[in-house]
């Protein structure tokens, strides 16, 4: 296999599974949906691995050109990706409450599994659990009305 496509396969693959890690410290699976904002991390994070594995291993690729245009095709996926997150431009009502889901569920699952000792912040920890699980029962019901509506 060419050395250039066995690279762009390493980082298509490596972005794939970064993705897939992100709903890795989700609370319960039930709280994953998929999210086109961590389909935009996951894209920003390939295209700064590649620039990285790139430079780094810059004299095992010998095609300047084809590097300079991994460089730029890269940083220009990381700017795109990086608008589209901070923006939230392309983000909808469903699409918002979908990302939202497993951000809260983070929340859950650190109040739940930390080792807590101080009362004040055990409370502040139960309420948090409290609060997130009511909005993800709520976003979830929500999500539901809206695409029973299209």
């Amino acid at each position: 296999m060419n050395k250039y496509v066995k690279f762009l396969v390493m980082i298509l693959v490596s972005t794939i599974v970064m993705f897939g890690m992100m709903y890795l410290n989700v609370f319960s699976i039930d709280h994953i949906f998929f999210s086109q904002t961590r389909i935009y991390m996951a894209l920003m994070m390939g295209a700064a691995m590649a620039i990285i594995m790139l430079l780094f291993m810059w004299k095992m690729y010998e095609n300047k050109k084809a590097n300079i245009g991994i460089l730029v095709v890269s940083a220009l996926i990381f700017c795109l990706s990086l608008f589209l997150v901070r923006s939230q431009a392309t983000i909808k009502d469903t699409d918002w409450m979908k990302a939202m889901i497993p951000h809260h569920s983070i929340a859950v699952l650190t109040s739940n599994r930390a080792n807590l000792e101080d009362p004040e912040v055990k409370e502040l920890a139960e309420e948090i659990i409290d609060a997130q699980e009511r909005e993800i029962q709520q976003m979830k019901e929500m999500i539901k009305r809206l695409e029973s509506e299209q």
